[in-house]
């Protein structure tokens, strides 16, 4: 019988469920509603609550056999470590808090984004509880090691948080005189090189011809026709779309960078017909209330719903559209500064990454096994 893994994950209020890739395994925990898919290490992550646990037997009941030793193992492992290393952390200090105050409207002044603000402050916190009894200015660097090795590693913390616990220290520690800690010698985890995931050009349009409704429909289309990152497109108000000179303005996208990308006929015309439909008035795309930006949950259920539609059973996610948009664009001959260009990537590495992934330059290798 097949079998599905429930472990643990850094988020108490969170179990993780993975599988090995099955079509059948993917659509059944696709069904639950809860599910919400991980691409970064290709698991499904679900509330932590009985009504979840049952909901998962009730569905894979005779399909599969559920797998909670890891689960289990893991509820006791973290007690034990809790335990012998003492990481259970400490209120924050009012001195803390103070320093996490202004460091907050060092980042606001600085014109950081909310949730870039909220991830540094949440990190430095988090840092500053566990040095609970240890004064701000008296932290050094190898307290940076220590936190690392007996609280970051010790509950096997993802390799994201870490970095993002980095960042937040050394940019309050650069802030700030007279402290101990150098933030030039902290350093960063190294970073994962993943390949971008694309689909083919035949998948694309399978998946943008399924919705029969044409907000759906629109909405899918513009994201993988101008390369869209799933933000930019909800942030998009109806004067974005210059028709006179066939471009879509991206405004304050990462970055805080604007551009400008190509709006092709046939997206124009989408667009024309949905406009006189919907009639938004703030944003291009609007929730169900008026003035309402149209929320990030109810886009992802429209590429589910397409996904469904046209039986394809790979991990989709919104980004992939715009990882398609580039690869099929530097397959179609198209130079890689413009790419670059209409991506809004900062550096031209980012954009050499989809020559790893395009067909026409793998297709020109000849294997050396052709030639025996």
């Amino acid at each position: 019988m097949k079998k599905i893994h429930l472990k643990k994950t850094e988020n108490p209020s969170q179990i993780k469920v993975c599988h090995p890739f099955d079509d059948q395994l993917f659509w059944k925990m696709k069904s639950i509603n809860s599910a919400i898919w991980n691409s970064s290490d290709y698991s499904w992550i679900l509330p932590n609550d009985k009504n979840t646990l049952a909901n998962i037997f009730k569905t894979f009941k005779g399909i599969a056999w559920i797998d909670m030793n890891e689960l289990k193992m893991g509820e006791k492992k973290t007690v034990s470590l809790a335990q012998k290393k003492k990481i259970a952390l400490s209120p924050l200090t009012e001195n803390q808090l103070l320093e996490i105050n202004s460091f907050e409207k060092y980042l606001q002044s600085k014109r950081y984004s909310a949730s870039t603000i909220r991830t540094y402050v949440d990190s430095l916190a988090t840092f500053f509880r566990f040095f609970h009894a240890k004064p701000i200015h008296e932290i050094d660097n190898e307290d940076v090691i220590h936190f690392n090795n007996e609280y970051i590693l010790a509950q096997q913390l993802s390799q994201s948080f870490q970095n993002q616990i980095v960042n937040a220290i050394k940019l309050f520690y650069a802030a700030r005189k007279g402290m101990k800690l150098n933030p030039e010698l902290v350093h960063r985890p190294r970073r994962e090189h993943r390949l971008p995931n694309v689909l083919s050009k035949e998948e694309v349009k399978a998946i943008l011809n399924a919705p029969n409704n044409l907000k759906h429909k629109t909405m899918l289309s513009l994201i993988y026709s101008c390369g869209l990152r799933r933000s930019e497109l909800l942030n998009l108000k109806p004067l974005d779309i210059d028709s006179k000179r066939n471009v879509v303005i991206i405004r304050q996208s990462k970055g805080k960078k604007d551009r400008i990308v190509p709006l092709s006929p046939k997206i124009l015309e989408l667009l024309r017909a949905y406009y006189l439909s919907y009639k938004p008035k703030t944003w291009l795309y609007e929730g169900q209330k008026e003035n309402e930006q149209y929320s990030e949950k109810s886009l992802q259920n429209v590429l589910k719903q397409s996904l469904a539609k046209c039986n394809i059973s790979k991990p989709v996610t919104l980004h992939w559209f715009r990882h398609s948009f580039a690869t099929h664009l530097l397959e179609s001959g198209t130079d890689l500064r413009y790419i670059q260009e209409l991506l809004g990537h900062k550096s031209s590495k980012t954009t050499e990454l989809y020559t790893h992934v395009s067909t026409n330059y793998i297709q020109n290798i000849i294997s050396p096994f052709d030639n025996l």
